[in-house]
């Protein structure tokens, strides 16, 4: 069965692909251009080198021609045709390590620019991107399709440039020789040509194909390990393993297609290049019969005949491993022209001191076009006030912590913050912000946690890097981490990975509150922030909360009624809109959606 990305590519004009690659190339000479030195000392050195191993030919003809009989050979002359080979060998094989030196700098040179460049878009790449495809494939582009497309450019800059110089070399100095020989020899040529063009048209579809297949099933084996408990836990393996089958098979097919036309290439030149190799060795033989040329020459000849033939053999099977590359390249290409977040202002200011207060007006959001999720929202919290967030599942309480974070920009309408710099009726729109102080002066504890390599420390320091030990103790201490902490092997100092490693759900949430109780920022964001913790933890956390919250503008996202019972206004979304608003005594008394949903969960 065909896959919809095949479909996709067999549909594909030729003209399409024409210009897809000539764009591509075009990308590609925009990187390699900051290396012309190297470039043009590269290309210079493989002159030369041509040069030489060119000239080789003409001394093993003159050393044969020394050699006129029995008894009769001039054994000085074929000495000093030696020293003279043994000196230019030398030389060519200093300019070929030179060359090389140049190539591999050009090469990963340019890899590492394209990395960079890649990482830097991923960096300031929309959050809906980064939503909308999945981490396995973008690691995929980075990672695997970068490293193709070295492969791919290294052989082209060593094999390709030589192949081309030694072919119009060996023309010229054939020609030298005989015109008669040589015009046998470009007339067998265009067919060696005409059959590597044949292939390479095939094979670029196929790379393709086999690089955006390769990147599915890259991120079906991330998603699958990173959530190797959830999969045993609801006995998905079975599954699992039929859908890493089918892409596997997929993959497999396409690949052996890929390698089945670049492989083919090799033999088809080959068979052609006999052919050359024969007509001159048979038009030579006629020659040297007859006079026309000396046994030398026609030794010359046919060396420079295998010569010429054989960088048809390279350069068939360099412009196999280009298609690859140019294919690989095309789809980090597309990640790194991906369209970034919405710039800041050129005048955006930074939010030196937030005064807490927030305000909504008439936002509209929505993540699919078609499909609008809030609508006409309206909202005013008050410095310190704390801001609860209640409704069912899909109402918008998660899409407008979002909002205030700046992670998505509103279709309509705008966010405003206070600030101590500006009077308090004088808002600011967050889109004249820079984002990293907008985001700074919110601390955020999430339902998902998250960690990095490295220490317990170097975790809990992330909002506040210059923090001294006492500082991070005693927030540590706030969170009820402390204790947990001291009986790790090595206490702060214990090394996690980007998982948590063993550590429990709980303690790498107690982890995330930890950061914020360090950095205490001016404005909270608690998204389900106590529902991996025990509830005689919780019980002591939900207390350090309340003291941590006092002053600071806190928005408090939370299914269980429990935890916000406490807050100034309690805000009930449905259908992203804000249906019901007040304190919880106030709610209760409206006998509303709210009051319904607390029952639901507290009736006897």
């Amino acid at each position: 069965m065909m896959s919809k990305k095949e479909k996709n590519l067999k549909g594909e004009s030729p003209n399409a692909k024409r210009t897809t690659q000539r764009a591509t190339i075009q990308k590609v000479w925009n990187y390699l251009r900051h290396y012309r030195i190297f470039l043009v000392l590269s290309i210079v050195l493989a002159t030369v080198v041509v040069a030489l191993q060119l000239y080789i030919p003409i001394l093993t003809g003159d050393a044969i021609d020394c050699i006129v009989g029995k008894g009769n050979v001039d054994f000085d002359g074929i000495f000093a045709i030696l020293k003279k080979m043994g000196i230019v060998i030398l030389i060519a094989a200093v300019c070929q390590w030179i060359m090389n030196v140049c190539n591999n700098k050009i090469t990963y040179h340019t890899i590492r620019d394209v990395r960079q460049k890649a990482f830097e878009k991923i960096e300031i790449l929309p959050l809906k991107y980064v939503d909308d495809h999945s981490y396995g494939e973008i690691v995929s582009r980075v990672i695997a399709d970068v490293d193709q497309f070295a492969d791919g450019l290294l052989m082209g800059f060593t094999q390709f440039f030589t192949g081309v110089v030694t072919i119009l070399g060996t023309l010229l100095f054939m020609l030298s020789v005989n015109v008669t020989i040589t015009i046998v020899v470009v007339v067998v040529t265009p067919v060696s040509l005409l059959v590597a063009s044949f292939i390479a048209k095939r094979t670029y579809k196929m790379f393709h194909l086999q690089s955006e297949t390769r990147g599915e099933q890259t991120a079906l084996i991330d998603e699958m390990v990173g959530n190797q408990k959830v999969v045993q836990a609801f006995g998905h393996e079975d599954e699992a393993l039929e859908q890493f089958d089918e892409i596997n098979e997929r993959l497999a097919d396409c690949s052996l297609k890929a390698i089945f036309y670049s492989s083919i290439t090799n033999p088809a030149t080959r068979f052609v290049n006999n052919l050359v190799y024969t007509g001159v060795g048979l038009v030579g033989a006629l020659y040297a019969v007859v006079g026309g040329i000396t046994v030398g020459q026609l030794s010359c000849f046919l060396s420079y005949a295998n010569q010429y033939t054989k960088p048809f053999n390279e350069i068939s099977g360099v412009v196999t491993e280009l298609q690859n590359a140019l294919a690989c390249a095309a789809r980090i290409f597309d990640l790194i022209e991906e369209e970034p977040q919405v710039a800041e202002d050129e005048d955006a200011v930074e939010l030196t001191k937030p005064n807490g207060e927030v305000e909504l007006s008439r936002v509209d959001f929505s993540y699919v076009p078609d499909k609008p999720l809030i609508t006409d929202f309206n909202l005013k919290v008050e410095p310190g006030q704390r801001v609860a967030i209640v409704g069912p599942t899909g109402c918008g309480k998660t899409t407008l912590i979002n909002l205030l974070m700046r992670f998505y920009d509103v279709n309509s309408g705008e966010i405003r913050v206070g600030t101590g710099d500006m009077k308090k009726e004088e808002l600011i729109d967050i889109r004249h912000l820079t984002r990293e102080s907008l985001r700074t002066s919110y601390g955020m504890v999430l339902q998902e946690t998250w960690l990095r390599e490295g220490t317990i420390r170097d975790n809990i320091v992330m909002g506040k890097p210059e923090a001294t030990e006492e500082e991070i103790i005693a927030a540590a201490k706030a969170s009820h981490a402390h204790s947990f902490i001291k009986r790790l092997p090595q206490g702060y100092d214990t090394l996690i990975n980007e998982d948590g490693g063993s550590l429990s759900q709980g303690q790498k949430q107690l982890l995330c509150i930890t950061r914020v109780m360090l950095a205490l920022p001016p404005m909270l964001i608690l998204d389900e922030a106590t529902s991996s913790i025990d509830t005689r933890t919780e019980i002591r956390i939900q207390k350090a909360f309340a003291k941590m919250m006092q002053g600071r503008t806190s928005f408090i996202v939370a299914h269980r009624l429990s935890t916000i019972q406490e807050a100034d206004v309690i805000l009930v979304m449905k259908d992203g809109n804000v249906i019901e608003q007040g304190n919880h005594e106030s709610l209760l008394a409206q006998k509303g959606f709210y009051a319904q949903l607390y029952e639901s969960q507290f009736a006897q």
